[in-house]
């Protein structure tokens, strides 16, 4: 005697996993909206306060509840300005010269030290930069800047070792490792018949990397300078340690000055009124803000390029 199947089939692997994987994301999604709603719940009171002009103003001062953002702001622009400009030219060379240049028994040394690099954490990296580079920067580099440059606006202020200069240069050792080790990863993932089709062409070593390598790993490069962009941004204990935290608006790099990380690493802790709280809440939605626009760019500019390609 036989009996017949009845009811629905149960789910198969495949629909579980697209299921599960499709939650995950959605998690993600979640997240990203409950924590910018909460960002702004939070900083209600400092916007009702200020409005716009908690941008546009300078001034903070908790004894008299007058709070503005456009100091923290202008330091955590010119801070991360100040790294990429150092660390992306270091970075690529690091990248390229382990993947392309470097003796293969010479590769795993030097890659594991990097990939280590950025494993040390940043507090770290702040005590380093405070007793190492500040006394360079002070004895060395930055008095040779206001020498020779002191007529530019931005080596304009006598040196003190500690500032903006300083704390982008520190930023700058912290994001090279991420920046170099994935974009020799990303370097080694180019197909040798390419780079072995180009050499059999007559291209030079500089020609097959701008002509071949870097437009091979164009996304995952953009993905690996974004990424240290990020860790730049948002970097709190290193910067907060050679900065200066002062309230100062300054257009040079010689002085000191102030970052939203470290405004908040440093105040948080003492915000004892509810207005002082949520302009330091606000100054976190700012820089989330600032975090997302970067990124969103970056991704807009990634899908306008594969786009003309594909076309």
């Amino acid at each position: 005697m036989t009996t017949a199947s009845s009811g629905r089939p149960g789910f198969t692997a495949d629909q579980l996993f697209r299921l599960l994987t499709a939650a995950f994301a959605a998690f993600i999604a979640i997240l990203f909206i409950v924590m910018l709603g909460v960002l702004w719940h939070e900083s209600q009171p400092a916007i009702d306060k200020f409005g716009f002009s908690f941008l546009t103003s300078s001034d903070w001062n908790p004894v008299s509840n007058e709070y503005g953002a456009l100091i923290a702001i202008i330091g955590t622009l010119l801070t991360t300005l100040v790294a990429m400009l150092v660390a992306l030219p270091v970075s690529l060379g690091i990248a390229l010269f382990l993947a392309e240049i470097s003796p293969y028994w010479l590769r795993k040394p030097v890659g594991t030290a990097i990939e280590l690099l950025a494993a040390i954490p940043s507090i770290v990296y702040g005590m380093w930069g405070l007793f190492v580079i500040v006394p360079i920067m002070a004895d060395t580099v930055q008095p040779w800047l206001y020498d020779h440059f002191s007529f530019m606006p931005l080596f304009s202020t006598p040196p003190i070792g500690i500032g903006i200069l300083t704390a982008g240069l520190v930023l700058a050792l912290m994001i090279i490792p991420f920046i170099a080790s994935i974009t020799r990863d990303v370097f080694l993932m180019c197909p040798q018949n390419l780079k072995e089709s180009a050499y059999g062409l007559g291209a030079t070593n500089w020609e097959v990397v701008k002509d071949v390598m870097i437009p091979y790993g164009i996304k995952g490069i953009v993905g690996a300078i974004f990424l240290g962009l990020g860790r730049a941004l948002g970097e709190t204990m290193a910067v907060t340690f050679v900065i200066g935290n002062a309230y100062h608006l300054s257009w040079s790099l010689l002085a000191p000055g102030n970052s939203i990380a470290s405004t908040l690493a440093n105040e948080f802790t003492e915000a004892d009124g509810k207005l002082y709280t949520s302009a330091l809440i606000e100054l976190g939605l700012v820089l989330f803000l600032i975090t997302f626009i970067v990124l969103s760019i970056a991704e807009f500019w990634l899908h306008s390029t594969n786009k003309k390609r594909g076309a």
